[in-house]
Order: structure tokens, then C-alpha cells, then sequence
């Protein structure tokens, strides 16, 4: 018998607002950043500081190994959040975020991020909702090295895409 897309559930289906309850905690998986990593966001980013490319000159500023860009541990949090799939198919926007480096990234860490709900509500619109959450992103030896406050629009249960004026999704 031969289904359609709508008839087949799909495997991986992320969170609606109504599934993040304020208190819901959660690990990421584990990361390590490589040499390669610093390298391709490094040219892809245009960050051409000299901590970035000079081990000498980042050695001078005390650090001890191949300093990484906090923009680049943000993304790669990000990505652990995402590869999770909490947001899978109910990720709508994000809208705001604040963001604080703790300590030093260095290839060959290996980084994981807990996340935290510190705040859902419905939105304006029907069958959305504002989710707000405290991300702390760890290194090996289980420092903190970067935090961010991400706000985001997330689909709820009685998400319709034409915003409650017709058919629903």
C-alpha cells in the first residue's frame, strides 16, 4: 500500500512550546573543535585578527594553544542544540539572544551545551509560542566557556501556517 507524505509520521519531530516547560533541562551531545573548524570559519568569516592565525601572537596575549573565535563556539552550540532535533519542524524564528565568552576555546577541545527553559508563553498569534533559554556550553573539563540567552518562535500544537485563516499544516 503506498502512503503519502501527510499519512507517514515522521521520525524526527522537534518540540512544540507547549513541550518546553520552564525547568526542562537537557545535554547536547559532544563536540571536539579541530584545527580545520578554526581554519574554514576563520576564512569563511573574515575574522583575520592575529589571535586567530598567529599561535605566537595569541602566546603573547597568555593564551596557550589555538585560540578559537566565541563566534565559532557559538555556532558550534548551536549545532548541538539543533543536531538534538528539539527544533525540528517547529523552529519558526529566533529573535533575540545575549551572549557572554566565560574562558578561552582552544583546538581540541571538546565542547557540549546544557540547555535550560527559563521562559515559554503563548505569542500573540495563535498556535505559537515564546521560548526563552539559558544555554551554558562546557568544555572537557567541565568549564564553563560561553552562555547565551536565546528567545525563540516556536510552532505549539494547534499550529496552522496561514496563521488560523484556513486549512492547517
Amino acid at each position: 500500500m503506498e502512503r503519502t507524505a501527510t499519512e507517514v509520521p515522521p521520525l524526527v519531530r522537534g518540540l512544540t512550546y507547549e513541550e518546553m516547560p520552564v525547568g526542562q533541562v537537557f545535554r547536547t551531545a559532544r563536540r571536539t573543535v579541530t584545527e580545520t573548524d578554526l581554519v574554514n570559519f576563520v576564512t569563511w568569516g573574515g575574522f583575520t585578527e592575529p589571535l586567530f592565525w598567529d599561535a605566537s601572537h595569541a602566546a603573547e596575549g597568555g593564551y596557550t594553544g589555538r585560540l578559537v573565535p566565541g563566534g565559532l563556539t557559538y555556532c558550534l552550540a548551536e549545532g548541538l542544540v539543533l543536531q538534538t532535533n528539539v527544533l525540528h519542524g517547529t523552529g519558526l524564528a529566533f529573535l533575540h539572544m545575549e551572549l557572554t565568552v566565560r574562558g578561552p576555546v582552544y583546538v581540541g577541545d571538546t565542547l557540549y551545551a546544557v540547555v535550560e527553559t527559563t521562559g515559554c508563553r503563548p505569542s500573540s498569534k495563535p498556535g505559537r509560542g515564546v521560548v526563552t533559554s539559558l544555554i551554558t556550553v562546557r568544555n572537557q573539563r567541565d568549564e564553563e566557556v560561553l552562555v547565551y540567552t536565546p528567545v525563540r518562535l516556536i510552532r505549539g500544537r494547534d499550529y496552522r501556517a496561514d496563521g488560523g485563516q484556513g486549512a492547517s499544516r
